[in-house]
């Protein structure tokens, strides 16, 4: 489980984290992760390409979208680097030319690891719905699901949890069918 290592932190204290991990300041608190096992990197990998080619590109899909892989986000005093984000084009047309996005994503994922699973689910959750992040996946490529939330009323709804080999329609990209085997594994 990945704890604080420092509360009242600010951004300057994120240089001191070493490059092999992930540093985020979630309410004041300093909390460094190391880089994703292989496992969560595939996983994550492989939905960014699945999702990519559909709902970014318009590859047999509705485009739409901008997808970022691990993308700093600076909301209020908040750093955090989910696995993935997405905007909406009419609200994020084109990539970022600074160092990050100036608004929230529309969409994330965060791929939940055995040390960052409370994090992702509690601290990060409730930045999200705080910044008015509409959708939240979370993906555990171990207990193979994907969960699907919604906030509505700055409260999160879980709107299906999905597991194993499915093929699933998921908000906000069921124009497009998912088959959640393909994030487990190379074929």
């Amino acid at each position: 489980m990945t704890k604080a290592l420092k509360k009242d932190a600010k951004y300057a204290d994120l240089y001191e984290v070493p490059e092999h991990f992930v540093a985020e300041i979630l309410g004041g608190e300093l909390y460094a992760s190391p880089r994703p096992a292989y496992p969560h990197a595939f996983a994550a990998s492989a939905l960014g390409v699945k999702l990519g080619g559909p709902f970014q590109y318009g590859e047999n899909g509705p485009g739409g979208w901008l997808f970022l892989d691990e993308p700093e986000l600076r909301l209020g005093d908040d750093v955090l680097v989910p696995d993935l984000a997405a905007w909406r084009l009419e609200r994020l047309p084109a990539v970022p030319t600074g160092e990050y996005p100036a608004v929230a994503p529309d969409w994330v994922c965060e791929v939940l690891s055995p040390s960052t699973a409370r994090i992702d689910r509690t601290k990060k959750l409730a930045i999200y719905a705080r910044e008015n992040v509409h959708y939240a996946w979370l993906v555990d490529p171990l207990q193979q699901t994907l969960e699907v939330l919604e906030l509505e009323a700055a409260r999160w709804t879980l709107l299906a949890t999905h597991e194993a080999a499915a093929r699933v329609r998921a908000e906000p990209f069921a124009a497009v069918e998912l088959d959640l085997g393909s994030l487990g594994s190379a074929r």
